[in-house]
């Protein structure tokens, strides 16, 4: 069977390739081509385009590469059409994904969206284009169902797919003598992103002389661009993520999946993010969520300190941070309450159910 995925960042990349383990070991012919990155190269898909060429940030950001957007998506039709594929698989990406959605359904080709927009977000209007235009709907956060269920739609509920990939080994309570020195700096997986966040991170380093500074890099990534956006500051670079989040003591975490990474392996953190100006306004008008990281807003409450624009500086960093240290008075309860967000996630196997769901249906 012919399968066409598309996946728009880092961790959609992650997921996906996962999926496309899971649907070979169910469908040995299987073929795949689409738009992702190198972790879906790897398993063997025919790449079209890599998401560091597609991935913008921010509200102002994609207007101004709207031109280049819509040459994308043009793209990505006339190759779908061209590929004939039996299902389309969309992973995430909502501002891409739910246009080719509406182009495949037109086509005559199944849709399958695994890891769902974040409607429940902002634009819930949104959800009447999935129902029209999505065959199957595979969420993977809990309250996710209950969403879609007040729209009068039934949706998959998998589990989270960071399960199958973190060793649960990783999040056992340890000897604080048996951990390194570090804190790991995650400041996303975009350029655009990264230079807003690191140098922040980095105002830091100078309060805590005892630790050192590792920066998670993004496999996109050059290394100059992040001696580039950390000025005289000297870096310290560590390609492999879950390596890193496995030595770390604590962690300044960029918002997005890597938030709920990093607590699922057991690392105290603080949540960054800043955007630009207008960016930020419009998302104020439009986002009605309580908070901006995966952890909180599984929990339902703020479990990790969330810096935000302008709150995200250089003595509100050194404070936090502080605080989750060893030592720190945040620190314990935070991890006890990871354990919590743990046991909401619904377990191991999110990727072999879904691809279960995609071949049987």
């Amino acid at each position: 069977m012919k399968y066409y995925i598309i996946a728009g960042e880092a961790s959609g990349d992650l997921h996906a390739s996962n999926l496309m383990k899971a649907i070979r070991r169910k469908d040995p012919d299987a073929e795949f081509r689409g738009w992702g990155g190198d972790k879906m190269k790897a398993e063997g898909a025919v790449m079209v385009r890599h998401y560091r060429e597609t991935a913008f940030m921010g509200f102002w950001e994609v207007l101004v590469h709207l031109r280049k957007i819509l040459g994308f998506i043009r793209q990505c039709k006339l190759d779908i059409q061209q590929y004939q594929p039996d299902k389309l698989i969309l992973v995430d990406y909502p501002g891409f994904n739910l246009r080719i959605a509406e182009f495949a359904r037109k086509e005559g080709i199944p849709v399958y969206y695994y890891i769902s927009p974040q409607v429940w977000a902002w634009k819930a209007s949104r959800v009447h284009r999935i129902k029209r235009d999505v065959h199957q709907m595979i969420v993977i956060l809990p309250f996710e169902e209950a969403f879609y269920a007040k729209y009068d739609m039934k949706v998959h509920f998998v589990g989270h797919p960071l399960l199958d990939v973190i060793d649960p080994s990783f999040t056992d309570e340890e000897n604080e003598d048996d951990k390194r020195k570090i804190i790991a700096l995650l400041p996303g997986s975009r350029q655009q992103e990264i230079s807003n966040m690191l140098p922040v991170m980095l105002q830091a380093a100078g309060a805590f002389p005892e630790y050192r500074f590792v920066i998670a890099a993004a496999p996109s990534v050059d290394e100059s661009f992040y001696k580039q956006c950390s000025g005289k500051i000297p870096v310290e670079l560590m390609r492999d993520v879950r390596g890193l989040l496995s030595k770390a003591t604590a962690a300044l975490v960029t918002s997005g999946t890597a938030t709920l990474e990093t607590g699922l392996f057991g690392v105290p953190q603080v949540v960054c993010y800043k955007g630009s100006a207008l960016s930020f306004f419009i998302a104020r008008l439009l986002v009605k969520i309580k908070y901006i990281s995966l952890v909180n807003l599984i929990l339902d409450k703020e479990a990790v300190k969330e810096l935000i624009q302008g709150d995200l500086n250089k003595e509100n960093v050194t404070k936090e941070l502080a605080s989750i240290l060893p030592g720190g008075n945040k620190r314990e309860d935070m991890i006890t309450q990871y354990k919590d967000l743990r046991k909401s996630l619904g377990g191991q196997g999110a990727s072999d159910r879904a691809a279960q769901i995609i071949l049987e249906l």
